[in-house]
């Protein structure tokens, strides 16, 4: 069976309409990733006769009705610029998250040798980044999930930073014996009991849910940083924790704690240098 594309985008949309906030647009990304073309083409080859009995197609039409995410589906997701493969066993990367690139890039010279480790790799987008911004660092990536390294390890060798890039298993810093010079981390920071969006479901729960009031993680880094002499740690948290680990920090001594702020203008992590 086959259509032109601007009637397969419209039964596309109609199947949506009710799961996702914007079924146009979405249906429009779904079909330029299953022609693998972009939004010029798209626009210019409405006439275009698709297979849409395509079994591939029909797969991620099902799926997405059931609100599975789209970078699931297509195993490609965009992030500060640059295309990863994702996959369910690591977190979608967030937008705000690119935020945290920026602060670290602003707190720490180019040019400096240094080890730098991330808690928490999902992806790797963070250290792969990293890495491609610190051309003379040393970066381990460490996460407690198998499946989340298998996908970083992907995005790493997509990369050419299997030199520069170390993953290891384990829980937070229990398998980094090195002198940390700068540690980064996008930690779980939802409480247990909180609701979430449907889409959520499909991704990696251990990488959401941070205890049962979401920031005994961020804590337990702190910890960390003190018992290691960490000196500079760039986290992300949730919206409504500065307060929380503000208070948490009372008890040791800080050289500065800066917060910063998403695009939204809600907190969204904090630098804090020991």
């Amino acid at each position: 069976m086959s259509s032109p594309l601007k009637e397969l985008h419209a039964d596309i949309t109609t199947v949506l309409e009710g799961v996702v906030e914007f079924p146009r647009r979405e249906a429009e990304l779904l079909l330029m990733a299953f022609l693998d073309c972009n939004q010029l083409y798209f626009i210019t080859h409405q006439d275009d006769i698709v297979d849409a009995g395509n079994p591939r197609l029909a797969e991620w039409i099902e799926k997405r009705s059931r609100n599975v995410p789209l970078e699931y589906l297509t195993n490609r997701v965009s992030f500060y610029s640059r295309e990863f493969y994702i996959d369910e066993g690591a977190l979608i990367p967030r937008p705000e998250t690119e935020h945290l690139i920026d602060e670290v890039l602003s707190h720490v010279n180019k040019e400096e040798e240094m080890t730098i480790v991330e808690v928490g790799v999902g992806s790797g987008i963070i250290s792969i980044l990293l890495a491609l911004h610190f051309p003379k660092a040393h970066c381990i990536a460490v996460d407690i999930s198998p499946r989340a390294l298998s996908v970083a390890r992907c995005n790493i060798q997509a990369f050419g930073l299997e030199d520069r890039i170390e993953l290891r298993e384990g829980d937070l810093l229990a398998c980094v014996s090195e002198k940390i010079d700068l540690l980064v981390s996008n930690p779980p920071y939802i409480a247990d009991d909180a609701s979430l969006e449907s889409n959520l479901s499909y991704e990696p729960q251990n990488a959401l849910f941070g205890g049962s009031v979401g920031d005994e993680i961020i804590q337990r880094l702190l910890d960390e940083v003190y018992a290691r002499s960490i000196p500079l740690f760039v986290c992300e948290m949730g919206y409504d924790q500065r307060l929380k680990v503000q208070e948490y920090l009372k008890s040791f001594a800080v050289q500065s704690l800066e917060f910063y702020k998403d695009l939204a203008s809600f907190d969204r992590g904090f630098i804090l240098k020991t």
